[in-house]
């Protein structure tokens, strides 16, 4: 009977980490591409910055609206500053809602212009 409830307990807690873990991942690929985006934004409008971070939200499953996404341009920089809560079911019929928060403050590498020398 011991080991009955030692191989639940195992196994709710490699549950709870898996599903953690996925949201996690999704979270990490999803500032990657974010960071790429506005790093090799080239000449493309803030209004296009942002279609295309919401085209990698729907990717990714993240849940950004236009009330939690901030997007602006400071000389050779973008900020991005982005946060929500993503619901995960850590064990079977319980779910928490789990923040996250994005910050990205990028420079705008523009591949057409010569770097001074």
């Amino acid at each position: 009977m011991k080991l009955l409830i030692k191989l639940i307990i195992v196994a709710l807690i490699a549950n709870a980490t898996w599903r953690i873990g996925a949201v996690y991942a999704r979270f990490y690929k999803f500032k990657d591409a974010v960071q790429d985006t506005t790093q090799f934004r080239g000449d493309r409008t803030d209004d296009q910055i942002h279609d295309r971070i919401f085209e990698l939200a729907a990717q990714y499953d993240i849940p950004v609206t236009d009330d939690n996404l901030t997007i602006s341009r400071q000389d050779a920089h973008t900020v991005v500053d982005a946060s929500y809560t993503q619901p995960i079911e850590v064990v079977p019929g319980l779910k928490y809602s789990w923040p996250f928060s994005l910050h990205t403050d990028t420079f705008v590498y523009d591949s057409a212009k010569p770097s001074p020398r």
